[in-house]
Parts: C-alpha cells; sequence; structure tokens
C-alpha cells in the first residue's frame, strides 16, 4: 500500500543534508524532485551512507528498501518548494532518507494513503 507525503522545502537553499556526500545538490522544484524520486527508486543512496558507516555491515539492511514505482512531484509557490512522493517505503525510512537529502530543512505537511 502507497503512502502520500505532502513535504515542504521553506528555504531550498537550506534544504542540505550536514554530509555533501548524501545532500540535495538541486536548484528548483523538478531537480528536488527528481533527486528525491531517485533516492527512492534505487538504492543508491542507501549503499553510499551504509558505506561510509564506521561498520556498515552492521547497518540494518531494511533502511535500503525501494520502491522502483515511487513518484515525486514538485512545485514552487515563491521561494518555498513543495513536494508531493508517493511511495510504499515504510515511514520511517522515507524520513531517514529526507534527512540525509536535506537535513532538518524540510517540513512534512500531511500524509494520505497513496
Amino acid at each position: 500500500m502507497s503512502t502520500r507525503y505532502y513535504l515542504s522545502l521553506p528555504d531550498p537553499e537550506a534544504a542540505r543534508g550536514s554530509d555533501a556526500a548524501f545532500a540535495f545538490s538541486a536548484h528548483g522544484a523538478d531537480e528536488f524532485a527528481a533527486q528525491l524520486q531517485q533516492a527512492l527508486r534505487s538504492d543508491g543512496l542507501f549503499r553510499r551512507w551504509r558505506d561510509a558507516q564506521e561498520d556498515p555491515d552492521a547497518v540494518d539492511e531494511k533502511l535500503g528498501v525501494t520502491d522502483p514505482q515511487a513518484t515525486v512531484s514538485g512545485s514552487q509557490d515563491h521561494l518555498r518548494i513543495d513536494l508531493v512522493a508517493t511511495t510504499s517505503i515504510p515511514g520511517i525510512v522515507f524520513k531517514h532518507r529526507l534527512r540525509l537529502l536535506a537535513g532538518g530543512g524540510w517540513q512534512l505537511r500531511d500524509v494520505t494513503a497513496g
């Protein structure tokens, strides 16, 4: 079952994770949406993050779950970027990916069934 997440990036330039190796590099709503969608559809971001950990083998593999059908759309409202992500990835994994990508620079506005 899919879940739809409504997100805001109030200050897109500040929506960068603490490590540039994992953080958004996007500029503009479409790029942010594309990068988040890629992070949900593939395990590339997870693998890079896991490999950077002190003990990669100790990382819970459940954090690497992917959803090849995930979709993300983006729109810009003045300076704020709004994203709508629809995915079957569990919420805890979804939030982990967002923290890697955007640090604390995102807001969860609403959640509905996808």
